[in-house]
């Protein structure tokens, strides 16, 4: 068994494109001249340099005319020592025709090799790979927003346990084991695996272990398979082991789900209490109006908080969840990279918004940023700033309400990050509070931009003195019918009925907004 690092490693923006994708773009008129088709591409590099050695990350479609091609045997080799995925030759002005030199290097290398007719442009064969890596991308957050679906919906069942591991097996497209403190295998699902498999993958678990300050996962290879272990919270040395044949870009996300929800079901001490309300949870996550759940819920009120950052683990948002005093915790936003792009850890549309079963069900944030993990926190516990998050705290408010202040610990939120501030709490402040300040004060520069600095202030002092003409003379000390050339020219400048309080109170709103 060869094992990687639990550490998080820089990772590309979309996921990888296969290149024989990009040879069949028929309008692009590519020809492979060597080397298998059948290779990653993760970015795009253009390089006229003798040696591009420096400037290579790996992975790359590296293309080049050859302009400084004065040996393509060594030059075939540094390419390879960089880890370019595979070579892309454009034919003139430079060459006529792919040298044979390149060609026969490329084949002994078995670097793919791909011809670059004179009519494409580089820039026609980079736009295209980047589409198919944005197509992939969309792809990749659609399978994990079903799996993340179909994850919550198996927690559910009567057998939660045994029935997440089926789903997870299932969406991952191999074997999932739960194995207990001591290493053995206490329930598995999906298919079979070989032997050297099952053993390596019960090896790799046993790295974990309930080491306190231990790697949280680990993966690596073996039986010919990819593995991949997760240590669960709840202190009881249970750990999630995964074997596939292959390792997609979300399923490490997938898995964190997992984890999650296996940690929540597994934990010890639930009680009967804790079993009724985790079923109200379940019930909330599959459309119930949250009224309906709020005995079963327990007693209010609750405080909605909304957090960004962590360390990017599956388990960072556990440990807040735990420091914060709460097991409610929603943290589907917070898959890499598209965390937050899906804009949904479960795919609950019902009133209660989105969560896994047995996590946190505030109620659906409208525009929420990708990798913001939301808590439900009972009033009692304080919420305090925690060390790499940036929080933000609702009103404290009963079930009923949790909607509501799910929004508002989203606007706290933005406050926090907008600030610099480790936590913001909503600020009862009227109607005005409800609208940010960054887009209040865009409204109301566009609105009033057609008014100099005279006129908006004469309008000012006009409508907070309720159309006075004479007391906005007597405030503003100029004549009376000053007053009503300038509220007529902004009138007129502004394309607006003044008497028309809709068009004042707007007006008002804007006036004290720029």
């Amino acid at each position: 068994m060869t094992m990687t690092s639990a550490e998080p490693v820089p990772t590309p923006p979309a996921p990888p494109v296969s290149l024989t994708a990009l040879l069949a773009r028929r309008d692009l008129g590519l020809r492979l001249l060597a080397g298998p088709e059948d290779v990653s591409i993760h970015w795009v590099h253009t390089s006229e340099m003798a040696d591009p050695y420096p400037y290579l990350l790996g992975g790359e479609l590296l293309m080049t005319a050859g302009v400084q091609l004065a040996d393509p045997a060594h030059y075939v080799e540094r390419v390879v020592e960089a880890g370019a995925a595979a070579l892309a030759f454009g034919v003139t002005p430079v060459y006529d025709t792919v040298p044979a030199e390149l060609v026969e290097a490329c084949a002994r290398h078995r670097l793919p090799l791909v011809e670059v007719p004179p009519r494409t442009p580089f820039t026609a064969v980079a736009r295209a790979l980047w589409r198919l890596m944005a197509e992939a991308r969309l792809h990749e957050l659609r399978r994990v927003t079903e799996a993340q679906q179909s994850l919550a919906a198996a927690a559910a069942r009567p057998a939660p346990v045994p029935a997440v591991l089926g789903a997870l097996a299932s969406r991952l497209g191999g074997r999932a084991v739960l194995f207990g403190a001591d290493g053995t295998e206490s329930v598995a699902a999906g298919r079979e695996v070989p032997a050297g498999a099952a053993r390596a993958l019960r090896d790799l678990a046993g790295v974990l272990g309930p080491r306190p300050g231990g790697p949280a996962s680990a993966s690596g290879d073996g039986g010919g398979l990819r593995l991949a272990a997760y240590a669960l919270g709840g202190g009881e040395g249970l750990t999630l082991g995964v074997a596939t044949e292959r390792r997609g870009p979300g399923d490490h996300t997938i898995a964190g789900v997992a984890v999650v929800l296996l940690s929540l079901l597994t934990a010890p001490h639930r009680g009967a209490e804790a079993a009724v309300r985790d079923g109200a949870l379940v019930r909330l996550l599959l459309g119930a109006a949250p009224d309906e759940i709020a005995d079963t819920l327990g007693p209010g009120p609750w405080t909605v908080v909304h957090a960004s950052g962590g360390d990017g683990t599956p388990f960072a948002a556990a440990a807040l969840a735990a420091a914060l005093g709460t097991p409610l915790m929603d943290a589907g936003g917070t898959a890499p990279g598209a965390a937050g792009a899906s804009g949904s850890a479960a795919g609950a549309t019902g009133p209660g918004g989105r969560a896994p079963a047995a996590a946190e069900t505030a109620g659906t944030a409208q525009g929420d940023a990708p990798g913001v993990v939301r808590l439900l926190v009972p009033a009692a516990s304080p919420v305090t700033a925690q060390s790499g998050w940036t929080l933000g705290a609702s009103a404290p408010v009963e079930a009923g309400d949790l909607a509501a202040a799910d929004a508002q610990a989203a606007r706290a939120l933005r406050r926090a990050e907008a600030t610099g501030a480790e936590l913001a709490r909503h600020r009862p402040g009227g109607i005005a509070a409800l609208v940010d300040p960054d887009e209040a004060t865009a409204h109301a520069r566009a609105l009033l931009a057609p008014l100099n600095t005279p006129l908006a202030e004469t309008l000012r002092v006009w409508l907070s003195l309720h159309g006075g003409w004479d007391r906005t003379a007597v405030a503003m000390d100029i004549h009376r019918n000053t007053v009503r050339q300038r509220i007529s020219r902004c009138a007129a400048l502004l394309g607006r009925d003044l008497d028309d309080p809709d068009v004042r109170m707007e007006l008002w709103f804007a006036l004290k907004s720029r």
